[in-house]
This record gives structure tokens, C-alpha cells and sequence, in this order.
């Protein structure tokens, strides 16, 4: 069953990310002294006192503000709001009660939700300031005194959150969950998916290069089953990337891209590979993951009979360091073959974490051996005694040889492309450790 949901509120730079990351356990949400630095919904998991639920941190909330950013920001968070169980008002103890909290607590108030008012950066321990007391004019009740750096109050915090949190439903366990990270360089429509693919905005789009900051999760179930949809930052090259809140941002892509089981790496049919495209397939294949090439952008190129064929075949070029990718030309704004991604995102997912019997696979390895001769060395020729699988994500193979040195990267790709087609692992990077009898 799904977990019930809280949103963390409130005006710019009031600590809204930090008490997120220590409620959650884990800096997911970047903080930065800079005002709106967070801009789309993030997702985080929390436990209290037994009661899992969802923890979500918004951008803040500007309700007079005319820009296009801000204005999203503010529609962003409102969709948390819509979508909460609870809401937690985060206000700024040091900057006192403002216009702007007030108005964010009228709009809360509308909603009919259950509303804790936080007020953060209470740093000392003991009576609170007599500042503290001005938040009262809110009209939400007692407010919680917290300091989201130190940790003090948080306890308080969550028991409000778990007396307000609707009755735990009785049901099945969830199914496994497929983790996807979108990834890509700038601008290449990787918000605009996430947002197709939900069917709501979930991300914020816009040209502006450098829009999406955090690591954005998304939850989708559909016929193909259930997948978490990690929405990235764009990765620049890296003499390009000079400001500190972009670092940080390249540093959440990263990790999106270690806690995903399979990443979509989108490319711009409109632009064509590049090198920047290269690096950012070279982070997932180094990372062992499952890959699939998107080609974004599709409806926008002009075709005739063999367009699709002819670029197909110059990205197998490009990308002939991970071959085993399968390619997907679809678009993010029509919704061109999306539901043939996700086709292909379970089948990559089920080859990054196949397991193959010992006797099968070297099975394999005596028929390949006996087809193709191993290698040869001044008289001396490899000898493979046999082959087992140490591990998934990716599969890995342990082969036990006379000598290692002998053992050349041909034969190794020989091998590999025996495996793949006889079990069908398309879609997912194979590592081999070589082992000479006698090695520990």
C-alpha cells in the first residue's frame, strides 16, 4: 500500500532541506545559503515510532512572485500540498514572523489538511525566545520548536507528524520496485519524460540549461510493473561547471546513477552524439549498471525510409564501447514509444541481475573452446578449467585459467558474446575476473 505523505513547506532559506535530510537520515536534498536552491518535489523515506511514510521537500514558496522559475517552484509545491497527508510549516525563528508566512498559512488553512507549524533555528536549548511566541498570530496552533542543524525538537516534530497521520491500512507487501536514473546531458528532455511518464509535473522544464538540481524520484506503476524514476541533473563538462550548487548537483547525478538498477541515457535527436553524451554512458557502464540509449526528440527530425536505420547504425559506432545497449527513438512531448521503454527497461533489469547455473555456463564454455581454439604462446596455450558466476548487477564470471597473461582481451570478448547470445543478456554490461590455479 502506498505510505502516507508529508510536505515540508515555506518561504525561501528557512531550513526546509536541512530538517529534511535529518529527518530522512541522509543529505538527499542539497542546502545552500543561496534562496531557491531547491526547486522540484524530493522524495525521502522516514520511520517514527513504527509509522513509515514519505517525507517531501518543496521549493520556496513565493506567493507574489512573477518569474517563470519561481512561479513553477510555487505550482511544484502546491502539488505537494495537494497530494499530503500532513504539512509541515517551516518558519525562520532569526527572521521572525513575515508577511510571506502569513500568507503561505492562509493557503495552507484552505487546504483542509492537517498543518504542524515548525519554527526552525531555534539553536539554544531550553525556554524558547519571546520572538518565539509571534508565530502564535498564525492561527496554526502550537508551534514546535526545532533546529534542523543540531537536531534538537525533531522528536517533538515527528510525534505531532505521527498523531496526524491517517490509520495504517492493512495489505499486501509492495512488489520489488526497478530503479531507473534518467540521465544526460543538458536540455535533453530528461525532466520532460519523467513528467509524460507520470502524467503530471513532477519535474520543472525549461530551457534554461541547469534547471533540475536534485535527484528526483518519481514512483510509477503500470502493466510492466513498478519503477522508481530517479530525474537528474544535466552533466556538464567539468571546466564548465563552476558554480557550487551545479557541483553539488553533478554529485546527487552521480549517485543517482549508483543507486539505480538500470539508466536511460538520453541523447538529443536534434543535436546527434556528442562527447558530453559519451562521459555520461561511460559513468553508468563504469558503474555496472543496466543501460538503455534513449533518443530523444524524435518527432522533431525529419525523416524519410531510412533515416531510423542510418542512425541507428551511427550511434552503434559511437557507442561501440557498450555495445550490449539496445537504442530507443522515441519523444517526451508526444509520448512516442513509451511504453516500449518501459518494455525494455524490465527485460535490461532482469539481464543486470540474471544468475547463471555453474553446469550451464560451463556448458557454454566447452562449446565455445571447442569452436574457437584458445590463444597460443610460444608453444603455450590457455587453458580455461572452468567458469562460475561470482555475482549480479552486473554478472560477473570468475574464469580459473593456467595463465593469466595468456588469457587476451579477444578471447575474453569471444567469450562474452557466446554468454550473451546464448542467455540473452542484452542491455547490461559482463565482467570477467581471471583467476590462475593456485591464486587465492
Amino acid at each position: 500500500m502506498a505510505k502516507p505523505v508529508v510536505a515540508i513547506v515555506g518561504r525561501p532559506n528557512v531550513g526546509k532541506s536541512t530538517l529534511f535530510n535529518k529527518l530522512i537520515g541522509q543529505r538527499l536534498s542539497i542546502v545552500d545559503d543561496t534562496p531557491g536552491v531547491t526547486r522540484d518535489r524530493i522524495y525521502g523515506d522516514c520511520e517514527w515510532e513504527g509509522r513509515k511514510f514519505s517525507l517531501v521537500d518543496t521549493g520556496g514558496i513565493e506567493p507574489s512572485a512573477s518569474d517563470v522559475i519561481l512561479s513553477q517552484m510555487r505550482a511544484q509545491a502546491q502539488l505537494a500540498i495537494d497530494a499530503a497527508d500532513v504539512i509541515v510549516l517551516v518558519t525562520d525563528i532569526r527572521s521572525g514572523l513575515v508577511a510571506t508566512d502569513a500568507d503561505i498559512a492562509a493557503m495552507l488553512l484552505k487546504s483542509g489538511r492537517p498543518v504542524i507549524l515548525c519554527v526552525n533555528k531555534c539553536d539554544s536549548v531550553g525556554e524558547p525566545p519571546a520572538d518565539f511566541y509571534e508565530f502564535y498570530n498564525l492561527g496554526l496552533g502550537d508551534p514546535v520548536q526545532v533546529s534542523s542543524v543540531h537536531g534538537h525538537g525533531t522528536g517533538d516534530l515527528l510525534d505531532r507528524v505521527v498523531e496526524y497521520l491517517p490509520a495504517e491500512p492493512e495489505g499486501e507487501e509492495d512488489g520489488e520496485l526497478i530503479r531507473v536514473a534518467i540521465i544526460g546531458k543538458p536540455n535533453v528532455g530528461k525532466s520532460s519524460l519523467v513528467n509524460r511518464i507520470s502524467g503530471e509535473n513532477r519535474c520543472i522544464v525549461s530551457d534554461i540549461a541547469g534547471t533540475t538540481r536534485d535527484a528526483i524520484d518519481t514512483e510509477v506503476e503500470n502493466a510492466y510493473g513498478r519503477f522508481i524514476l530517479i530525474d537528474t541533473a544535466g552533466l556538464r563538462r567539468r571546466n564548465k561547471v563552476d558554480d557550487s550548487i551545479e557541483k553539488y548537483s553533478v554529485i546527487r547525478a552521480q549517485m543517482a546513477i549508483e543507486r539505480a538498477d538500470v539508466c536511460v541515457i538520453m541523447i538529443d535527436a536534434t543535436v546527434g552524439f556528442t562527447d558530453q553524451d559519451s562521459k555520461v554512458a561511460g559513468l553508468a557502464h563504469e558503474a555496472g549498471k543496466g543501460c538503455v540509449i534513449a533518443v530523444n526528440k524524435w518527432d522533431a527530425v525529419e525523416k524519410d525510409g531510412s533515416t531510423m536505420t542510418a542512425y541507428r547504425k551511427k550511434l552503434e559506432e559511437d557507442f561501440s564501447f557498450m555495445s550490449y545497449a539496445p537504442f530507443l527513438f522515441l519523444s517526451a512531448k508526444t509520448g512516442q514509444r513509451i511504453d516500449r521503454l518501459f518494455e525494455l527497461i524490465k527485460h535490461v533489469a532482469n539481464s543486470n541481475a540474471m544468475r547463471i547455473a555453474t553446469g550451464m555456463l560451463n556448458d557454454v564454455l566447452a562449446q565455445a573452446t571447442a569452436r574457437v581454439q584458445p590463444p597460443t604462446d610460444k608453444g603455450k596455450r590457455l587453458k580455461i578449467y572452468y567458469m562460475t558466476q561470482a555475482s549480479t548487477k552486473p554478472p560477473t564470471f570468475v574464469c580459473f585459467v593456467n595463465s593469466a597473461e595468456l588469457f587476451h582481451f579477444s578471447y575474453q570478448r569471444y567469450l562474452e558474446n557466446r554468454i550473451r547470445e546464448t542467455f540473452g543478456l542484452e542491455g547490461t554490461p559482463v565482467r570477467f575476473i581471471i583467476r590462475e590455479r593456485g591464486d587465492k
